[in-house]
């Protein structure tokens, strides 16, 4: 599942390209009615957690969530033919952008929206998080770390790769229980920084100096220190740690 900071780079990139257009909106596959958002002016695209809102006017929200298999396909040329299986097309008259196989299409008015954003903790991508917040949530989470980061009530837009270098980036087991509030602090300011350069890159970003490595997620043996890594299954996942560089 695609995590919090490609949905932001999703957001960001689709923002610039359709925000301020009439667009045409339409649904390839017919399992979406896109005929109230067709020739409306799109006025903008958001993320928060790893979900997207398309805000326009005088039309609820469209609400998409990728869940496992979603995918965005970009076309420059807007006449280009769908992808079969295309659930909604948005186009001006320069690009077009092809959701396929999403876990939620759907229109969603302002109390949906609201709704949604009440049901997520704060995201360390977006501008209005309150760190504060975060660090409240995270230390009154009764349970291990690494089950708090997942759960998108405490953070929002966190999955298992961040959750695996984040918590060693800040030498965190993630069996760690009653987190006092400077190590949630660490680990905040760590998400927002991190997380937004892997929104610039596309990808998830532990070692700038080294973009395309990961220091324990999926690895045998620490990058670090070369301690072989642990796993263990945890809220569902699965969960690395180095137990030199992350002790019990």
């Amino acid at each position: 599942m695609p995590e919090g900071h490609l949905i932001h780079r999703h957001a960001r990139e689709q923002h610039a390209d359709l925000a301020g257009h009439v667009v045409h909106a339409s649904s390839p596959q017919g399992r979406f009615e896109a005929q109230p958002y067709d020739g409306r002016l799109l006025r903008s695209v958001e993320a928060v957690g790893k979900h997207l809102l398309y805000h326009f006017d005088d039309a609820p929200a469209v609400h998409v969530h990728l869940g496992m298999r979603g995918l965005f396909l970009r076309y420059d040329d807007p006449s280009a033919e769908p992808r079969g299986g295309t659930r909604l097309r948005l186009s001006s008259g320069e690009v077009a952008y092809d959701l396929i196989a999403p876990s939620r299409c759907e229109p969603l008015d302002a109390a949906g929206v609201s709704a949604l954003f009440t049901s997520l903790g704060p995201d360390p991508l977006r501008d209005d998080a309150c760190a504060q917040e975060a660090v409240r949530r995270l230390t009154a989470f009764r349970g291990p770390v690494g089950a708090a980061v997942l759960d998108q009530k405490v953070w929002a837009g966190v999955g298992n790769a961040w959750r695996a270098e984040l918590l060693f980036l800040t030498g965190l087991h993630p069996d760690t229980r009653h987190l006092a509030e400077p190590a949630a602090a660490r680990l905040w300011e760590a998400a927002s920084s991190y997380m937004a350069l892997g929104r610039d890159a596309g990808q998830v970003v532990s070692d700038p100096a080294a973009p395309d490595e990961r220091w324990v997620y999926k690895r045998e043996h620490c990058r670090r220190c070369g301690t072989p890594v642990t796993t263990w299954q945890l809220a569902s996942r699965t969960a690395y740690a180095c137990p030199l560089d992350q002790p019990p």
